[in-house]
């Protein structure tokens, strides 16, 4: 479920999947958070209307609710919305939306990738009015999506992970953010901030998206300190706080100066560092709050540009892209605020850094080694950002000191 897969018709040009997947599949909770207002989740709601609980005499697909002008979202979360990870990304995002006037956000978070999620889509239609739906875990897309797609099709359904392909309904559509460039950032200020160049890679599992992270932040600690070593531990579960915390650890034990991660959730591992007096690198969403002393900055989704230019879209009867990707060029991520342990050197550097990846800077060009030795990229070639040669990473580069089998 947290494999990487390319978008047929796209040859030439990236796509990465979100990590997610069975891993994250949580019970859902009883009720809608603060976002929704109700007692009972909406599955248990919409079944009650469809029973005529609510409106005596009528089926959903006939009768909608009056609502004022504008553009209702849907967005649903597999897990809940303050995790410090994938699921808080999403929902910073929807908070920004909430406040463009004109539009009403409704969302509904521990929803699992099950036919729950198909009721919950079909609830924010039909008791809402969404005009939107973001389905943001990788196992919500098919059958679940597709078929709400097909039922819905005055309602626009986008997935955050690179699934769609031109045999897909046409009011469904992917989008995805590049994260790794924002690592390579982590890794910049995570290599200049370490005296001895050791630092510690918490990950799930040896998949592209993941490996292409640790590259990114290996390479971007080696621009600034060729001598710099990052030892990875894979926990081999997406969730797993246990292990994570042992593998926090364990690199700290081994001399890690800065600890950085690839996993769900990242709190337990930036926790885990803080308490241990070692400066960390984030991961998905802000972990600043958790780590107030050794935090540097971290790698975010920026979700929220790519929301507000669909609402943009759609507010001005425009037609939705199916297919969106992009990185710092499109303002699609972004690296959380500077915490405490970051020095003025480490901010001028991350800073320029950013500002040479917006106007095109290219990672990945040879020549270039993996960490047996075997070259990966030949001198003369070099993979943009788009490239879609990167979604298909399975090596792990030079100075990364870990294995993956």
């Amino acid at each position: 479920m947290h494999d990487d897969t390319s978008r047929p018709g796209a040859a030439g040009r990236r796509t990465l999947l979100p990590t997610l997947g069975a891993s994250r599949r949580l019970a859902a909770s009883g009720g809608l958070g603060a976002a929704g207002g109700f007692s009972l989740d909406r599955r248990t709601l919409l079944k009650g209307v469809a029973a005529g609980a609510l409106v005596a005499g009528a089926g959903l697909g006939g009768i909608r609710p009056a609502r004022a002008s504008g553009l209702t979202v849907g967005i649903v979360y597999v897990g809940p919305r303050d995790d410090y990870g994938w699921n808080q990304a999403h929902a910073v995002a929807a908070a920004a939306l909430r406040e463009v006037p004109g539009i009403t956000v409704i969302e509904e978070e521990n929803v699992p990738e099950t036919i729950a999620v198909s009721k919950s889509m079909e609830s924010m239609i039909e008791l809402d009015g969404a005009n939107l739906i973001f389905a943001t875990s990788f196992g919500y897309y098919d059958p679940y999506m597709l078929e709400m797609a097909k039922k819905f099709p005055d309602v626009q359904f986008r997935h955050a992970a690179g699934l769609w392909t031109d045999s897909a309904p046409k009011n469904a559509g992917s989008y995805f953010c590049y994260l790794d460039q924002a690592h390579y950032v982590d890794g910049i200020a995570a290599g200049l901030a370490s005296k001895a160049g050791k630092l510690g890679f918490v990950a799930a599992k040896p998949i592209p998206t993941v490996l292409l992270n640790i590259n990114s932040f290996t390479l971007g600690a080696k621009s600034v300190n060729p001598d710099a070593k990052v030892q990875v531990v894979f926990t081999g579960e997406w969730s797993m706080p246990v292990r994570e915390a042992e593998a926090t650890n364990a690199l700290i034990d081994a001399g890690a100066e800065v600890i950085t991660c690839h996993v769900d959730s990242p709190k337990v591992v930036i926790e885990t560092a803080e308490r241990r007096g070692v400066m960390t690198c984030g991961h998905n969403a802000s972990q600043a709050d958790l780590a107030p002393k050794g935090f540097l900055t971290g790698a975010e989704y920026k979700w929220v540009t790519i929301y507000k230019e669909f609402a943009d879209i759609l507010a001005t009867g425009g037609t939705l892209p199916n297919f969106v990707r992009g990185g710092y060029d499109k303002d699609y991520v972004q690296n959380t605020a500077y915490g405490a342990a970051s020095t003025d050197l480490i901010r001028a550097a991350c800073e320029q850094a950013k500002a040479e990846l917006r106007a095109g800077k290219v990672i990945y060009q040879g020549p270039m080694k993996d960490n047996t030795g075997k070259e990966v990229i030949p001198a003369g070639t070099e993979h943009d950002a788009y490239d879609v040669w990167l979604e298909q990473t399975s090596f792990l580069v030079d100075g990364v000191v870990g294995s993956t089998s």
